[in-house]
Formats: C-alpha cells, structure tokens, sequence
C-alpha cells in the first residue's frame, strides 16, 4: 500500500514544541492548558500578539522550530518503520517553505522516521498538496489541516486526521494515539 504523511503537528508536534519556544523567548509561563485548547492552527494568540507579530514570530523562530529538538509523537517512528519494513511505500508530503525542504528531509531521516528520497514532497502550500496526493494513488493520508482533508473528500484516498484542537470540527477517522493507527486501518 501507498501512505502518504504530513509532518509538522501529524508526526512531530511542531506547535506544542513552538509553544514552549515562545514562552521561553518571551520569558512568559503560558499555561500548557491554555495551548491544548487553541482553536487555530496559529499559537501566537495565547502570547496576546497580533497576527503580524505572531507570523514575525514565526519567521525568526522557523529554524529553531524545525530543526532542533522536537519530539514526534509517540508510537509514529515505530509505526512508519513498521510500515515500511512491511514492504509498504511512504510518502512525505509537508508544506514547509521550500528552501527548507533539503534540511527538513535529513532532519526527518536523522530522527529516524524511514525516508526514500524520490518520496519526499516539499514547498507547496496546502492547497496544492490535493495535486501530489491525487498522482500519487496514495491509498491513506494523514495529516492535521482541514483545509488539506477537506480537499480529498471525493477521492479514493482513505483520509485521517491527526486529532489537533484546531481540527475538531472535521469528520474523518481520528487517529489520537499513533499505536491506534493499524487498528484505524480496518
């Protein structure tokens, strides 16, 4: 089978690690409860920055953010491992900015999530991901973004969404857990 992954808040919890980075630099103890109920993709609201200072924010932070110690979820190294010493093709599909995509890819591997570099699709927003996945014949999808699932409604691909405050009005299958993944499958 084809399965196909994004990155950021899907295999990494990107956000909750940014999270704590802000509060850091902002020398602020924003409480981790207030982050668990986000309602938005961006995080800089709980900081009581405006939208301008939150993507400023963001753009000095990105490779700290994206390239040093963040976690990736438990069980979701294990599981893509599993996946791909079964004989199943995984696919990364990550809009991150592309001059990141190189970095980004040995940051990937480095961790130890399995990686064939011709299946590592980088810099495109998220709209444009529907493209990659849809030539791709991908036969699951997972990622975080509504905006993202809500464009493979009306294909073949089996869409699953990786549980996120943000995301909550979505209606797809709900991976919580990464060892629930095999039993999602089903």
């Amino acid at each position: 089978m084809k399965f196909g992954f994004d990155i950021d808040d899907t295999l990494i919890d990107l956000r909750r690690y940014a999270f704590h980075l802000y509060n850091k630099k902002l020398k602020m103890a924003v409480n981790e409860a207030v982050f668990d109920q986000i309602p938005t993709v961006e995080i800089h609201g709980a900081f009581g920055m405006t939208s301008e200072q939150g993507s400023q924010m963001w753009k000095d932070s990105m490779q700290e953010i994206y390239f040093t110690n963040c976690p990736s979820f438990q069980d979701a190294k294990e599981v893509l491992n599993a996946l791909a010493d079964a004989g199943h093709e995984i696919y990364y599909i990550t809009s991150r900015p592309k001059e990141y995509c190189q970095q980004t890819r040995e940051w990937v591997k480095a961790q130890g999530f399995p990686v064939v570099d011709e299946r590592f699709y980088c810099g495109m927003q998220d709209h444009e991901k529907i493209d990659i996945i849809k030539s791709l014949e991908l036969d699951v999808y997972v990622d975080d973004k509504p905006a993202v699932l809500n464009t493979l409604a009306n294909t073949t691909t089996k869409v699953i969404v990786k549980n996120q405050s943000y995301n909550q009005e979505v209606d797809y299958i709900r991976l919580t857990n990464w060892h629930e993944f095999n039993a999602l499958l089903k």
